[in-house]
């Protein structure tokens, strides 16, 4: 039975973490250094970072943050934000990255992930997908949320994984910071039409919420959570007990 991860996400602008409710209103909550170290040593199975307004402010991401955050934590590290070329790849990897998340840049150039994948392998390409529902469709969004690409969002994703993503983070913008649960529809949706690990992003308010996810989801790999977590309403050690409680395989 294959071990259901639990992963934290730290949004990083200017040097912090941040959190918000639908990509808005960001407000300040650590230091992704100290963060990043207290998740590596309280039981989580891996860790996101993305500089979240790197591409919006068409930079290249915070390399010196990362470094540091790197150098704090033993589990896997996938890092996102600005990420628009192959030097930019090798850039995150040098400072420590296990995998590379890339979203605005793959849909201004769709031949990045292909071309990545050809050289770093499909193991270290992750396809991170902001996607909101617009007139009943799901619709993929660029630029931290900001750009509606018009890009079907199932078509597209399906598309990142042909040309060699190994991962998808399916960040739904409908849930994020809400805490209502994750978007299981849409989740549905993307889970059936891929054969690669997806990650469930964006509505976690519970630990019933990581529940109802992998119970009702099983082809889903893994939950991000932030705002639960980084504000210590629950911790990674409680999601794994009462998913293991539940019947849920995870590392304790």
């Amino acid at each position: 039975m294959i071990t259901k991860r639990i992963i934290p996400c730290l949004d990083v602008r200017n040097g912090r973490v941040v959190k918000g409710v639908n990509f808005q209103g960001l407000s300040d909550v650590s230091s992704p250094v100290e963060l990043a170290k207290y998740y590596s040593d309280s039981g989580a199975d891996e860790l996101v970072f993305y500089d979240i307004t790197a591409s919006a402010e068409g930079r290249k991401l915070f390399t010196d943050v990362l470094t540091r955050v790197a150098e704090r934590v033993f589990i896997p590290l996938t890092v996102g934000g600005g990420i628009n070329t192959l030097e930019d790849f090798d850039r995150v990897l040098k400072c420590g990255a296990d995998k590379v998340s890339v979203n605005s840049g793959a849909i201004r150039d769709p031949s990045l992930i292909g071309r990545a994948a050809k050289r770093y392998g499909d193991q270290c390409v992750v396809i991170s997908a902001d996607v909101k529902r617009v007139d009943g469709r799901f619709t993929v969004f660029a630029r931290g949320g900001r750009d509606d690409t018009g890009l079907e969002a199932i078509e597209w994703i399906r598309r990142c994984v042909g040309d060699g993503a190994g991962e998808v983070v399916l960040n739904s913008i409908d849930t994020d910071g809400v805490r209502g649960g994750f978007d299981l529809e849409m989740l549905r949706a993307v889970s059936e039409a891929v054969d690669v690990p997806v990650i469930a992003s964006g509505g976690a308010g519970s630990v019933q919420d990581f529940v109802t996810l992998f119970k009702t989801l099983p082809r889903v790999d893994a939950g991000l959570a932030a705002s639960i977590l980084h504000f210590g309403e629950v911790t990674v050690s409680d999601i794994k007990t009462a998913l293991r409680a539940e019947g849920v395989n995870v590392r304790l």
